[in-house]
């Protein structure tokens, strides 16, 4: 379990004076992620946010060895990196333990990246890959991606006189990963730092490959405050926008439960990209991302009910 007293005695694996956004959530998530991870990593990172403000020719963020790949194969990346630690370990040439980790925004992983990504959890790779999932391109000029939800307005799919918005709902990319039958997958959130170490510490005591979809607030895509982006995140779990949960083996494991589950308009009314939503003649979009989030919150408990339930050792059966 992650403790904050033994992680701040830590080297820090990704810096401070990088070239981020006030406020950004995707250097958070790789500060995190890495501090769970410890220095014998290895990282790859498609084009986009986190690869452009932190690895500007000559200086870099990265206190670990890192490789930039192209936006689209993040994934076929760190799957080669692993193959040759690999050979190398049958041929008797290395022997340490070294954790692969490749970063994609959701533009590099839910889209462009898609075919890398399940190619490599696919084949078997011994990896974990994080999807820094800010709902947009926001690298290139705040684009729609297949994450951005319903009703955002972005610059490719934009609010006027005839569209209110991005018209579709987001495509579930952590489910297509679960239906990769993999050993481990989970969401989780900016803001709930406890959660997300666990899940990254948990998965990389796991052999095979992993997938891990983090929920990140953007303030310039999304437009509200630099200072909440931990607000941002936690109230997106809050409303069951980003429910928090893990599938190991199948199993599903909700980790956060909100002690009151707010409607959606807490989390939608604090965001510029949804400031036409809040117009009376637009409630019936609010009303159908309300019903939308409801349907996959109460999918989610029912996946959990019928999952099986995790043993203790104590209750484990004896051998005859």
């Amino acid at each position: 379990m992650a403790n904050l007293k033994e992680l701040s005695k830590q080297k820090e694996l990704f810096t401070g004076g990088h070239r981020a956004c006030a406020g950004c959530g995707a250097v958070i998530v790789a500060r995190q992620v890495l501090m769970a991870a410890g220095p014998n990593t290895v990282v790859a990172s498609a084009t986009g946010c986190l690869e452009v403000i932190s690895t500007i020719f000559p200086y870099t963020a990265w206190n670990v060895p890192f490789i930039h790949s192209a936006f689209e194969n993040s994934g076929a990346t760190i799957s080669g990196v692993e193959a040759l630690y690999k050979s190398w370990m049958r041929q008797g040439k290395y022997n340490k333990k070294v954790n692969f980790i490749a970063f994609g925004g959701d533009g590099g992983t839910y889209d462009i990246g898609l075919q890398s990504l399940s190619g490599a959890v696919e084949r078997g790779h011994n990896i974990l890959y994080v999807c820094y999932n800010n709902e947009a391109y926001m690298n290139t000029g705040v684009q729609r991606s297949g994450a951005t939800p319903k009703g955002a307005d972005t610059t490719t799919a934009p609010v006027g006189k005839v569209s209110k918005g991005k018209e579709q709902y987001r495509k579930d990319l952590t489910e297509i990963m679960v239906a990769h039958r993999i050993p481990y997958v989970a969401q989780a959130v900016v803001g709930n730092w406890r959660d997300l170490m666990n899940k990254v510490e948990k998965a990389l005591s796991i052999e095979g490959p992993k997938f891990i979809n983090v929920f990140q607030p953007c303030r310039l895509g999304w437009a509200y405050e630099p200072e909440k982006t931990c607000e941002m995140g936690r109230l997106s779990a809050d409303t069951c926008i980003w429910p928090l949960y893990e599938v190991v083996d199948g199993n599903y494991r909700i980790t956060y439960r909100p002690k009151t589950k707010k409607p959606v308009t807490d989390w939608i009314g604090v965001q510029g990209r949804f400031r036409h939503l809040l117009k009376p003649e637009n409630k019936a979009i609010i009303d159908q991302i309300q019903a939308f989030t409801d349907k996959n919150w109460e999918d989610l408990l029912k996946k959990e009910s019928l999952s099986a339930p995790a043993v203790k050792p104590s209750e484990a059966p004896k051998p005859a």
